[in-house]
């Protein structure tokens, strides 16, 4: 059986990255091709527990605990449902993986940022995207789209955000043959139009159709 795709959707909240997933995730089904859909942090039961204190803790969660949530989450998630659903041959659509950790944890909060990825290497155990599609908008437009109600990361204020995309920004500079970049200033269909000729030419390259 042909190994399937991991491909993770990348972006501040408020730039459309799940939205944009959604969209991919029916155009490929409408191609024939088996999709799951998972997400980061809280994909499974025991994420789902993680993800309600990294989000809804009332109160202090320290910069180390939080970096250790979320590298604990991706642990389980990777070893229970991504590589088991890649070797399946499926194609992995996931909403925010290491990327966002190195952007939010590293750029955001002042963690070391080559610990970082050593400890996303631990974490994901080989398991690597196959592509990553982030979603870039200006960080005022972001906050506007997220609305009043905010979780416990979007209410870390504009300064941590502007890091944050600044972040994403350098990774993508690092790692441009994985990380595409997206204007998502755009309108839905135009975003769309650019993130489906990506995945495109992705499946084209790795699974030769």
């Amino acid at each position: 059986m042909q190994k399937g795709l991991f491909v993770t959707f990348e972006g501040a909240d408020g730039s459309g990255k799940t939205t944009q997933l959604n969209l991919i995730k029916s155009f490929l089904e409408e191609k024939g091709y088996d999709v799951v859909v998972t997400r980061e942090p809280g994909a499974l039961e025991l994420g789902q527990k993680i993800r309600n204190i990294l989000l809804h803790y009332e109160g202090t969660v320290a910069d180390r605990c939080e970096m250790f949530l979320f590298l604990a989450d991706r642990a389980q998630h990777v070893e229970t449902f991504i590589k088991p659903a890649i070797n399946e041959g499926k194609i992995v659509l996931c909403d925010r993986f290491t990327d966002s950790t190195e952007a939010y944890q590293g750029y955001g909060r002042g963690q070391d940022i080559n610990l970082l990825k050593d400890l996303n290497k631990i974490a994901v155990n080989g398991t690597e995207p196959d592509l990553t599609l982030l979603y870039d908008v200006s960080t005022e437009t972001a906050q506007n789209r997220v609305g009043n109600e905010k979780d416990r990361m979007e209410s870390a204020g504009i300064e941590f955000h502007k890091k944050v995309r600044n972040g994403y920004l350098e990774l993508q500079k690092e790692n441009p043959n994985r990380i595409k970049l997206i204007n998502a200033n755009n309108s839905i269909e135009k975003v769309f139009e650019n993130s489906k000729n990506i995945i495109i030419k992705l499946i084209q390259e790795k699974l030769g159709e």
